[in-house]
């Protein structure tokens, strides 16, 4: 498996995502909110066989960083592993990354460091922990 970095306004994203991010069957994935993008994002984009198996969008405010509206076939735990991975290896030491998650991969994303801010009624909202040590409880499938 692959993981492409582009731009938010790289017509070869367009391409990758448009099959996808016009799916009836992918948006109702997404609780029907469609997937956006301008120059403030970079997407991080994971490609198997030659085909996209999932992405997240990462829009960048300044230091702050959000991850929203991503997609990952068939909930997948190794692509978001993979994609998380490829998102906090370009982190800066000053950044701030939170992430609107669906509550299906709250534990997918414990597993990488991320803590929970905030549980809603279909995500929760969570942030990295840019230190080694996590302080709280890991899923059992992290151990």
């Amino acid at each position: 498996m692959e993981i492409i970095r582009l731009e938010g306004t790289d017509s070869k994203l367009y391409e990758l995502i448009a099959p996808l991010a016009m799916n009836p069957a992918i948006l109702r994935q997404n609780n029907n909110y469609p997937f956006k993008t301008s120059v403030r994002y970079k997407w991080y984009i994971a490609i198997s066989d030659r085909r996209v198996v999932g992405f997240m969008p990462l829009r960048k405010n300044g230091a702050r960083l959000l991850i929203d509206n991503y997609y990952i076939n068939g909930d997948n735990s190794a692509i978001i592993d993979l994609l998380l991975d490829a998102v906090t290896s370009d982190l800066q030491p000053d950044s701030s990354l939170e992430a609107l998650v669906h509550n299906r991969h709250t534990d997918d994303f414990r597993c990488n460091r991320f803590l929970t801010d905030k549980e809603l009624t279909n995500y929760a909202k969570m942030h990295y922990n840019q230190q080694k040590e996590i302080t709280n409880d890991l899923p059992t499938e992290c151990i």
